[in-house]
């Protein structure tokens, strides 16, 4: 099957010529104008890869964003918008966007970052993981302790599923970003600080997680 985009725009104009291209290079394509039949859309068929733009008539594209990641899904988020501050693009991943194209935008970009988040695996799978006192369900993305449900990001889930993936292996840095940020480009110590929130808000018996300087990280048990 091909991979389904759901476009969210609301110039018409845009809107029609991106989805033609993108129908062009392969892909199922819907489209909406506004954030009401986005999510109209999404329950009719879910999306492997959103392409979102913020300033929408009934919103701001970023809520949508982050009902997604609340929910679980494993569509990628591709903001594609006229705003382009440092503030806005952060406020973008805060919320769960995998990657960030300011307009305009060349298209053989747009179109190649496209196609990384549909080659990158959904991260949702059948998959249950016990790790100390947690249980780990990437189907749901829910991580369940003695306390209740611990509030993950979406990238610190990802980090966390990636090194049980690797246990006992040491994961460099490269690999990491690679893996949860794929072609976005951030700072190398952008892992470290998501480590570190891991750290804080795992603790338990039974498992470590493990910096082995000058490499990486390791996930041990024990």
């Amino acid at each position: 099957m091909n991979a389904r985009v759901l476009l969210v725009e609301d110039d018409r104009n845009l809107r029609e010529a991106l989805a033609e291209t993108l129908v062009d290079e392969g892909y199922a394509v819907r489209t909406a104008a506004t954030l009401a039949a986005a999510r109209a859309t999404l329950k009719l068929e879910p999306a492997d890869v959103l392409v979102l733009d913020l300033m929408l008539p009934d919103g701001d594209g970023s809520t949508l964003c982050r009902e997604l990641k609340r929910s679980g899904a494993a569509t990628r988020v591709l903001m594609l918008t006229a705003r382009t501050l440092e503030d806005d693009v952060v406020k973008g991943f805060d919320v769960g966007a995998d990657d960030y194209v300011g307009k305009p935008y060349r298209l053989k970009e747009l179109l190649a970052r496209i196609a990384a988040l549909v080659r990158r695996a959904p991260a949702a799978t059948s998959a249950t993981h016990r790790l100390g006192p947690y249980a780990i369900d990437e189907a749901t993305r829910v991580v369940s302790g003695p306390a209740g449900e611990v509030s993950l990001t979406r990238k610190e889930f990802d980090l966390l599923v990636c090194l049980l993936a690797a246990e006992g292996r040491v994961v460099s840095r490269d690999e990491l970003l690679d893996r949860v940020w794929g072609e976005v480009v951030v700072d190398v110590h952008t892992v470290d600080n998501f480590v570190s929130s891991l750290k804080k808000k795992l603790k338990g018996d039974g498992f470590e997680l493990k910096t082995v300087r000058g490499v990486g990280f390791r996930l041990a048990r024990g």
